[in-house]
């Protein structure tokens, strides 16, 4: 569970499920050389991944590479189950940042062999989230700018215009497949510019008009010495 300023209190997040999107931005299929799908494309992360300010990202002695991944993560106001896209927003209670962390050397590896690649977007503290949640009403998320400093460096910089599916699309088609409950989080893709995480390295990521949040990064091997 991971609380945040929501409104004039907070709001804990505690979802069943947090659903990612893969590919929903044309630049970053194009880094991850592949084509743009004619679907949405998503897959799992498991709530236990999730930590809020002020935690470390901890990255696993398991993975020899660790990426960035900034998005825009909705937050589902109520039961959603086959919802047509005209009325997706209605189902929506508000937004906040969330970081896609990924063990890229792990998904490759599991790719090539065929594999599901949950391990790879899985691990403990792969879901950082912050620094707030802002209430649907609040925000229009047509034209947003988001992106992610690592030290200070520019690494991803984009618009939420550039999604390919965008929010209605995507909680109509999750929605056709599992009942989306109050609480669950979809994280819409991400924008070119990944790239590795180190020991030491700070990570800053921002999006228009909810905030920035700012996130140590901490070797596995570091915390258990």
């Amino acid at each position: 569970m991971v609380r945040l300023p929501f409104r004039d209190t907070y709001y804990e997040l505690r979802p069943s499920k947090i659903v990612a999107l893969a590919k929903n931005y044309a630049e970053h299929a194009k880094e991850m050389e592949s084509d743009v799908p004619e679907r949405p494309v998503f897959f799992l992360k498991p709530p236990s991944a999730l930590i809020g300010p002020g935690e470390p990202i901890i990255l696993p002695r398991m993975s020899k590479r660790v990426d960035h991944e900034v998005e825009l993560a909705v937050i589902i106001g109520k039961r959603a189950k086959r919802v047509p896209a005209e009325k997706a927003m209605d189902y929506v209670l508000g937004y906040t940042i969330m970081l896609d962390i990924t063990a890229r050397d792990l998904q490759a590896e599991a790719k090539k062999k065929g594999l599901p690649w949950t391990i790879s977007k899985g691990f403990d503290t792969f879901a950082p989230v912050g620094p707030r949640v802002v209430d649907r009403r609040e925000l229009n998320i047509t034209d947003l700018e988001i992106g992610l400093k690592v030290n200070g460096q520019l690494r991803q910089l984009g618009r939420t215009s550039q999604m390919v599916f965008k929010v209605p699309e995507l909680i109509e088609y999750i929605s056709s497949v599992m009942t989306l409950e109050p609480g669950d989080i979809i994280a819409t893709g991400t924008p070119a510019g990944i790239g590795p995480l180190r020991h030491g390295d700070r990570v800053e990521a921002w999006i228009e008009g909810i905030g920035m949040i700012e996130f140590d990064v901490l070797a596995e091997d570091s915390i258990l010495c």
